[in-house]
């Protein structure tokens, strides 16, 4: 009797359960007015661009971005400089990081050329801030007399 009751309440457990897919009028509909394409994805994510958040430096003729993970070179033109002229407001040195989060395309290093093995056309600017720095993280040097 007692292996009776229990097999009704899994078999009634199993069937109570709901299997809701999403539907894309599911979606749409918490995505506020945002259009979604053929694959579920909206026209800014099918674009080919990638978001990129990271550390951004600009000093003599090399720009670079490092992220967490990655350091890319940064692909000098117009919208680079745009980046450049807007991370001078929150650098105190020239040599200065800013924290960025741009939008960009992803492209090979030429053979025969030195630097990182991928580069970053910058398309779009999405923020620029100060870069926070912990002091335990960087080393200073310098000629300092014992006293």
């Amino acid at each position: 009797m007692k292996k009776l009751l229990i097999l009704f309440l899994v078999a009634g457990f199993f069937t109570g359960c709901k299997n809701e897919t999403k539907t894309e009028e599911n979606v749409s509909g918490k995505m506020d007015g945002v259009k979604l394409i053929e694959n579920g994805k909206t026209a800014k994510q099918n674009d080919g661009l990638r978001t990129m958040v990271g550390q951004f430096i600009y000093f003599g003729d090399a720009a670079v971005l490092q992220t967490r993970s990655d350091i890319y070179g940064v692909v000098i033109n117009d919208k680079m400089h745009e980046l450049n002229d807007m991370a001078k407001a929150y650098k105190k040195e020239p040599t200065d990081y800013v924290t960025v989060q741009i939008r960009g395309k992803l492209i090979p290093k030429p053979e025969g050329e030195e630097g990182w093995p991928f580069r970053i056309d910058v398309k779009e600017i999405e923020n620029v801030k100060a870069y926070t720095s912990n002091e335990n993280d960087v080393i200073k040097l310098g000629n300092s007399k014992p006293e």
